[in-house]
């Protein structure tokens, strides 16, 4: 999959074939789209074209910019599309003059001019355009005028697995993983850098990483602790542990915190980028009367997480 990231420097793509949307999560949903497209591009001997946009075009047009957190931040979505069988992903830099294009110049001057398609894929109810007024009625009459033509995803095929972005967020911030692992195809996972503590799990027993998320869109889970599995800046290893998400009640703690527990590993890893994939949720944040009852409940935490990781 080649990745273009400049609309003034795309190859001339042969017979393209092309869907467009922002595709948080790249979920199951968006996977049937995906190998719609994959399939379509082989039948006419072309290339699959999958356009997204960057940063999250409500971030731009929404009144509250800040009322979306992501499911796959722009660097997690490329991985998760990676094993697709797409040919290009095109990320257009989403901003003001690009929403305020009307729908008949979005499709001119940025569909048509950029990449003259031979075919173009989208659901049912895909809008575009200042005011959203462009539909798939206009893109088909312009198709007919300009020599492309429109493939429409219908509403059965979208609605029927009932999957949205939405609904896999919602399921993440209300702890459940089991529910959005499924409807996203993969285990959900995120990003941080680690950094220093207070090294209080260290004197317990139970030594955590606790990580810097590098983006405040980025969708971190509800707080509580998780089963998860780790990898370290791209290692090949994969390891287990579980993770506290919350602000740590039993020590009157003032942040909310990331800290993940690796079980068996002792190495110092400050610094490096820890991608925590999250499999269960095993229960809420709690505040124990004393360091110990903590100890203990953590040892039955590590139980927990080592058999549904078995």
């Amino acid at each position: 999959m080649q990745v273009h990231r400049s609309l003034s420097q795309l190859p001339a793509f042969r017979n393209a074939v092309l869907t467009i949307g922002t595709f948080d999560g790249v979920h199951l949903g968006h996977q049937k789209i995906i190998q719609q497209l994959v399939q379509s591009a082989r039948e006419v001997n072309g290339e699959s074209v999958l356009i997204s946009f960057d940063p999250h075009p409500r971030k731009i047009i929404s009144s509250v910019p800040g009322d979306i957190r992501l499911l796959t931040l722009l660097e997690e979505k490329i991985r998760v599309l990676e094993p697709t069988g797409i040919d290009h992903l095109v990320v257009v830099p989403f901003d003001h003059h690009f929403a305020n294009q009307t729908a008949t110049q979005y499709i001119h001057e940025f569909i048509y001019q950029h990449f003259h398609p031979h075919t173009i894929i989208i659901g049912y109810d895909h809008r575009f355009g200042k005011g959203r007024t462009g539909d798939y009625q206009l893109l088909e009459a312009e198709g007919v005028k300009l020599g492309f033509k429109v493939q429409e995803i219908p509403e059965h095929m979208l609605q029927e697995s009932g999957i949205s972005s939405t609904r896999i967020r919602n399921a993440i911030t209300e702890h459940r993983i089991a529910d959005a692992n499924a409807l996203l195809g993969y285990d959900y996972f995120f990003c941080g850098t680690v950094v220093e503590g207070n090294q209080l799990g260290r004197t317990i027993g139970f030594p955590t990483a606790n990580l810097h998320i590098k983006s405040e869109d980025k969708l971190i889970p509800g707080n509580g602790v998780y089963a998860v599995t780790v990898e370290i800046d791209a290692e090949p290893a994969i390891l287990k542990g579980m993770m506290n998400i919350g602000y740590r009640p039993t020590v009157d703690g003032k942040r909310r915190m990331v800290e993940v527990n690796i079980f068996d590993f002792d190495r110092d890893i400050y610094g490096k980028t820890l991608r925590v994939m999250v499999h269960h949720y095993l229960r809420g944040e709690q505040k124990f009367n004393g360091l110990e009852g903590l100890k203990a409940q953590l040892a039955a935490d590590r139980e927990q997480a080592i058999t549904l990781l078995a």
